[in-house]
């Protein structure tokens, strides 16, 4: 007797493990919370919505569904394009756009057939928010001849946060983790953290970053100084009259730059000064120049009468 009850629960247990594994079609209901990133709102929905749908899927899944999200609503982050207002702090999914979560929202291997819900209204509530920019965090290095050809670039270039007003206020940037690189001499991208200050939340967790890098050459030479711009009866004098140039130009070279290149002080800057000293300015630099210096680069100026 003991031996046939043993079998029977073996049979009903082994009946059991293959009605499970078998598919159904079958109408599933699931809790749902939203997640978004509407600018101004909180980042969840204010209350679950229940989200319900005629399925292709097996039976351990409709039995997964049925006793387990009952109790844990399922947390679904739907795309901001994707929701649409309604007013005060409602917003609306509609059905073509719902069947893009039917993996989120019933399990991966969920074949949908139709939806019993026709459109879902969430709330988000009003939330305190801002725009700040965020800054690139580096230590990168370059080969010898390379150099970068312009400033990282972010994609976005600001975030919007969301918090307390008073800690919003305290809040000029955001960071990102640290852009790491050594003996560079290709462009670099990619995606990097952002560092997420204590007491808010982020629109997003990460951004794209990269930095064109070029090759290039270096040609040197001594400039005169030109004076631009000054009254009539009236002449600047720079001290010294010429200075050390060395121009880092894209290789190969696209243009020399001491062909049209020109250093001058622009008579309104020298009255501007406080005493009289003044950066030069460069003019006529042509296409691949990636990068100048001088030295001296400050240049004490004087004003004559003629």
């Amino acid at each position: 007797m003991r031996a046939f009850l043993i079998s029977l629960l073996c049979a009903c247990v082994i009946w059991f493990i293959h009605s499970l594994s078998l598919e159904y079609s079958d109408i599933v209901s699931v809790p749902v919370i939203a997640r978004s990133n509407i600018p101004g709102r909180s980042e969840l929905s204010e209350s679950e919505v229940s989200i319900a749908a005629r399925c292709n899927l097996s039976g351990y899944q409709i039995f997964r569904i049925r006793s387990i999200s009952e109790q844990n609503p399922v947390p679904v982050f739907f795309d901001v394009s994707d929701l649409v207002y309604q007013g005060g702090d409602v917003f609306t999914i509609g059905q073509d756009a719902l069947t893009s979560y039917v993996r989120p929202i019933f399990g991966e291997d969920a074949r949908l057939e139709s939806f019993v819900t026709k459109s879902v209204q969430f709330r988000f509530k009003e939330e305190n928010s801002k725009k700040v920019p965020v800054l690139p965090s580096q230590l990168i290095t370059y080969r010898p001849q390379y150099m970068p050809s312009g400033k990282i670039q972010m994609s976005p270039d600001s975030v919007e946060i969301f918090g307390d007003p008073g800690i919003l206020a305290n809040i000029e940037s955001v960071e990102t983790d640290m852009i790491m690189y050594d003996n560079v001499k290709n462009s670099i991208h990619g995606v990097i953290s952002l560092k997420c200050p204590t007491g808010v939340r982020l629109s997003q967790k990460e951004v794209e970053y990269s930095l064109e890098v070029s090759r290039y050459v270096e040609i040197k030479t001594q400039m005169k100084i030109e004076t631009r711009n000054a009254p009539a009866g009236l002449t600047v004098s720079v001290f010294p009259s010429s200075v050390d140039v060395a121009f880092r130009c894209i290789f190969p070279l696209v243009a020399d730059p001491l062909k049209t290149a020109a250093l001058y002080i622009d008579y309104e800057d020298f009255k501007k000064s406080l005493d009289g000293r003044c950066i030069p300015v460069v003019d006529g630099l042509p296409a691949g120049v990636i990068d100048y210096s001088m030295s001296p680069e400050i240049i004490d100026c004087f004003e004559e009468k003629k």
